[in-house]
């Protein structure tokens, strides 16, 4: 997504003098409970995709933020984190459908290694970028389930997706974790276009 550069000595002063903040919290949307039922299993990787497709979905409709969304689901198909974009409403730059996922199910299981006694897969309604593809080295998943590609995104939105590795995907399965792209893509990619024509930035 494009910077804007803000003008040479308008920092806040304020802000340089208050005590250094000690704390970082990080909030989803309000609807996010009920649009995910927790005691359904997600058994197949269309129907992974699919929730994650229907988060960054809502997420637009609502206004609540940028249009991606993702979840974490344990072997058995159970959602144990979910995600959508904050980064607009929480004024964080990592605060993406894929690394709220991540740090949601961290939380719930209360260890930073997610695939450490079962299976982990992670399913986000658009590639991840830069970012999010190196945290998918170190959260702990199995398998990465992808809707929209990145040419998708850049092509249909303003976001820019950063720079990956030539093979990108050989990169993830050398480190074990299975990739399947293309799941519900013109679902994702409808609601990419429909960001991208509304003009408004969350």
């Amino acid at each position: 997504m494009p910077r804007r550069r803000r003008p040479a000595g308008s920092a806040d002063v304020s802000a340089a003098h208050a005590p250094l903040q000690a704390r970082v919290e990080l909030l989803l949307p309000d609807w996010i409970d009920g649009a995910v039922d927790r005691e359904r299993r997600y058994v197949g990787d269309e129907d992974k995709v699919a929730l994650a497709v229907e988060l960054s979905r809502r997420n637009i409709e609502v206004g609540s933020g940028g249009p991606f969304g993702a979840a974490v689901f344990d072997h058995d198909g159970r959602v144990i984190g979910v995600g959508v974009n904050r980064v607009v409403p929480q004024t964080c730059s990592v605060a993406h459908a894929e690394m709220m996922a991540f740090m949601t199910a961290q939380t719930a299981l209360g260890r930073y290694r997610l695939n450490e006694t079962g299976a982990m897969t992670l399913a986000t309604s658009a590639q991840p970028c830069c970012m999010c593809y190196g945290a998918s080295f170190w959260a702990g998943i199995d398998t990465l389930l992808i809707g929209a590609r990145s040419e998708d995104v850049m092509a249909l939105t303003e976001f820019d997706e950063g720079p990956l590795p030539a093979d990108w995907i050989g990169e993830l399965e050398r480190r074990g974790i299975a990739v399947r792209r293309d799941l519900h893509r013109d679902a994702a990619r409808d609601v990419l276009r429909r960001y991208g024509e509304s003009g408004v930035a969350y």
